[in-house]
């Protein structure tokens, strides 16, 4: 039988992983191409041979999405795969009606085609849209779990920025690993909080190499969920975070309505801050799709370091980027903290941005007053650091999970906002992980 040419649509995970665990070694399909999109500086690259396996002895090239009905055409395209994730439905299907258009099946691989089996009993942690509050829940479980005495491992979905050969497994226990590394300030904001807590978290490109060799120094693996994508591996138990600041967006946005059907328990994050309709219509929604699920409500409660660098000052707040991005969030952490002690302004960086940071805010027009904290490349450090150090304001809001100031050379005043995980009534994490024999 004559080989399906795949052209498979990604962002610099998913696809990579789909590809790795059921197109690498099949001699059914001809994967032709990536395309990328989302995440800058990945569309020109290769898929290094080394990784794509004996099949692709050449790698298989990336390109820009923009070239998709071209790519199907110069490649014979028989079948496109959809695997980035964070996008509304209509969003999805309008890639679809383009595919068809063309000639071509578009189609989505699912759980069960793409989970890796672990040898080690898995928790997974996900969410319905990037900023939920799945980081803080990890965090919550991975230290429930070590103080009860338990080898813990997390296991973070991808962000491969740089050199893919380097990257195929990626350990960090240390500081001086995210050096190494060469981390991205989004896959620090990952890595860090894990490993100032006294944890090791993995990453990297082959998550079966990856978990194979986490099996080695774990008791449990923990699987630290990224956008609002499902788990790359069976689960024992998952947790799926939603969001009532953005709420209906469990009901229609891919996949994370596929993240809110998988869940054993559902967490209802941010209760402090939301309106009590919109809570209603996000428990409604948890009930209409998966009424087995247990329900946890739970509060994010913000800490300043400083908060006399807020009150009655003219601020800048920069909050963390792809939650303002493609997470489509009108606001995080550092303008709560400015709202709640008092600021005198929140000080519009628009006019002051430099390179990336201004054709960022050209893609995403919709951030408006806040100050996205982009990192991907050193280049985009640099423009970040410019533009906060240029903008004409008193002091500077750091709404990110870790210290940029530990990473930029900030020229005015500046406080970190920090939130946790807190359970609000009887129905508990502990008490679930106790039920369901981890604790």
């Amino acid at each position: 039988m004559e080989k399906k040419n795949v052209l498979i649509m990604g962002a610099a995970g998913r696809d990579f992983h789909n590809f790795n665990v059921f197109y690498r070694d099949n001699e059914d399909y001809n994967v032709v191409a990536f395309t990328a999109t989302q995440i800058p500086n990945i569309d020109g690259r290769l898929y290094p041979a080394e990784l794509a396996g004996k099949l692709y002895p050449k790698g298989i090239k990336i390109y820009d999405e923009s070239e998709l009905v071209d790519l199907i055409k110069k490649f014979n395209v028989h079948e496109v795969v959809f695997a980035y994730s964070d996008v509304p439905f209509n969003y999805v299907m309008t890639k679809a009606s383009i595919v068809n258009a063309a000639g071509v099946s578009f189609r989505l691989l699912g759980a069960e085609e793409t989970m890796v089996k672990s040898t080690k009993p898995v928790i997974s942690i996900i969410a319905v849209r990037t900023g939920s509050g799945k980081s803080q829940t990890s965090r919550k479980i991975v230290t429930m779990l070590r103080e009860a005495g338990k080898k813990v491992v997390a296991i973070r979905h991808p962000m491969p920025y740089g050199d893919l050969v380097k990257q195929k497994v990626q350990r960090f226990g240390s500081i001086e690993d995210l050096k190494f590394h060469k981390c991205t300030i989004e896959e620090i904001e990952e890595y860090e909080p894990h490993i100032v807590s006294g944890g090791v978290i993995y990453s990297g490109v082959d998550y079966e190499a990856i978990v194979r060799q986490a099996e080695q120094e774990a008791d449990i693996i923990v699987w630290d969920g990224g956008n609002n994508d499902f788990p790359f591996y069976h689960s024992d138990l998952t947790f799926t975070v939603v969001d009532p600041l953005r709420a209906g967006n469990e009901m229609n946005y891919y996949p994370g309505n596929t993240s809110l059907r998988l869940a054993d328990v559902v967490v209802i994050n941010k209760i402090e801050s939301a309106e009590p309709k919109n809570i209603k219509l996000v428990q409604d929604n948890i009930r209409s799709v998966n009424p087995k699920a247990i329900v946890i409500q739970g509060a994010s409660p913000i800490k300043v370091e400083h908060p006399e660098f807020i009150t009655g000052k003219r601020v800048l707040v920069v909050e963390d980027g792809p939650t303002l991005t493609h997470g489509e969030m009108e606001y995080g952490a550092g303008v709560v903290a400015a709202w709640n002690y008092g600021a005198k302004e929140l000080v519009d960086p628009r006019p002051y941005t430099v390179n990336s940071i201004t054709a960022t805010y050209k893609k995403y027009p919709k951030i408006g007053t806040l100050l996205p904290a982009m990192g991907y490349s050193d280049e985009q450090i640099k423009d970040l650091e410019e533009t906060i150090n240029a903008t004409d304001c008193d002091s500077v809001i750091i709404g990110t999970p870790i210290d940029l100031g530990r990473l930029l050379k900030i020229n005015k005043p500046s406080t970190r906002v920090q939130y946790d995980l807190q359970e609000i009534g009887d129905i508990t994490i502990e008490k679930i992980l106790k039920q369901k024999g981890f604790l």
